[in-house]
């Protein structure tokens, strides 16, 4: 018995060792797509240490009166939609040399432009306008990352092309596709970075374009693997959601020598991985050194009887956003909102909440649906039934993303 306290004494103080020297490092295997559970048991029930009290490490936590976005007189989050082709869409989706074929979806075949000229417009006051220069200048001598999954990506490659017009082609340069991607500016000495991590946290879906797999795995107790990417960043947005709402997920603790896995639904897994960011957050933010966001969940429509009651399709050939003040659709889940918000009040200033969920709920209209790229050819069943296959998740460029980083430049 007292052979098997000291082990887990040891284990406890290696696990703590890891967590807080990033330089330190013991042979921990890497999760990739080709990793697998080598059995899987029911959830201890063990919690993250910093969900559970303290936050691990000794950080401060910030409290309720810290300065949050969206806590000013003027409520930017709410809101509504107004038609406005005479300023909007910011950027033209042709000019934009780093579009992706995902987002493209005019150059795709949609020819009702409708989604590219609405505008926000807060109830109270009016949002900051974009101004591409101003937006360099708050970037320069900086790196302004991106870290996520495919939508966190859509809003880098939004911002890419916001800001990318006013740099000479020669001046200016974008990496290959790889699990950090760096768009440089050179007159600005500054950085626009999008680092791939849907869930935060090490898992096997890691792989920039390898990523679909049967079994998700994940460490739930370190993101030691992406913060060694985005810790030397000097703006953070962060994002995570869809990945969770995929069915159960494996757990392989760090300590876990024998390959077993517990399983978890993914609202909990969720709020595994989120307090293990969240500790990351609390102990190395300094938000006189460092501005840190989150970007809330971003809205599905995937059901138009939500929206229009008694039909049977999707988002395929919606054109207008929904006009019903407070709509909010099933693709949204209140009890991970609930979950998520909890976490980010306790970080206080350490981080800034970007709220885009409500104002992206109306926009049923601004998703490619069948106007994008597909990676693989759709059988004639599929072809036959648009709403079979069309793309309700992501976004079109330009569109919805660029009001996201609208508010991003507001608060900054």
């Amino acid at each position: 018995m007292r052979t098997q306290i000291m082990l887990a004494l040891i284990k406890k103080n290696m696990f703590q060792l890891l967590m807080s020297n990033p330089t330190f490092s013991i042979e921990l295997q890497v999760l990739d797509r080709f990793s697998r559970c080598n059995s899987t048991v029911e959830y201890s029930g063990r919690r993250i240490a910093w969900l559970g009290g303290a936050g691990a490490g000794g950080g401060s936590r910030g409290s309720g009166s810290d300065r949050r976005v969206g806590t000013e007189k003027c409520d930017v989050f709410s809101g509504k939609w107004v038609f406005d082709n005479g300023s909007y869409p910011l950027y033209n989706e042709g000019d934009c040399p780093y579009m992706s074929d995902q987002l493209a979806c005019h150059k795709h075949g949609r020819n009702d432009l409708g989604y590219q000229h609405w505008r926000w417009q807060p109830h109270n006051c009016n949002l900051k306008r974009f101004d591409v220069k101003e937006m360099w200048e708050k970037l320069r001598n900086k790196r302004l990352m991106f870290v996520g999954d495919s939508l966190n990506r859509g809003q880098w490659i939004s911002m890419v092309c916001l800001l990318q017009s006013v740099i000479p082609a020669d001046k200016r340069s974008m990496s290959p596709n790889a699990h950090l991607t760096i768009f440089r500016a050179e007159e600005y000495n500054a950085t626009v970075e999008f680092l791939w991590a849907p869930l935060l946290i090490e898992s096997n879906s890691d792989d920039p374009v390898n990523h679909r797999l049967d079994e998700r795995i994940i460490r739930p107790d370190t993101v030691l693997k992406h913060a060694s990417q985005w810790e030397h960043a000097d703006i953070l947005v962060f994002n995570t959601y869809l990945w969770w709402r995929q069915g159960p997920v494996k757990l392989l603790w760090t300590d876990n020598e024998k390959g077993a896995c517990e399983q978890l639904d993914g609202r909990e897994a969720m709020e595994l991985a989120m307090g293990a960011w969240a500790d990351w957050v609390s102990t190395k933010v300094d938000p006189l050194k460092k501005r840190a966001f989150f970007v809330t969940m971003s809205p599905t429509h995937l059901w138009s009887r939500e929206w229009k009651p008694g039909s049977e399709g999707n988002c395929y050939g919606e054109k207008d956003p929904i006009d019903f003040e407070g709509y909010w659709g099933s693709g949204s889940d209140i009890p991970t909102m609930h979950s998520v918000e909890k976490i980010l009040s306790n970080l206080g200033s350490k981080v800034s909440v970007i709220n885009i969920t409500q104002l992206s709920e109306y926009r049923k209209d601004g998703h490619p649906s069948i106007f994008r790229k597909f990676w693989e050819p759709l059988p004639p069943e599929k072809l036959a039934n648009p709403p079979s296959y069309s793309d309700c998740i992501h976004w079109c460029l330009p569109g919805v993303p660029d009001v996201w980083n609208e508010l991003l430049f507001h608060f900054l």
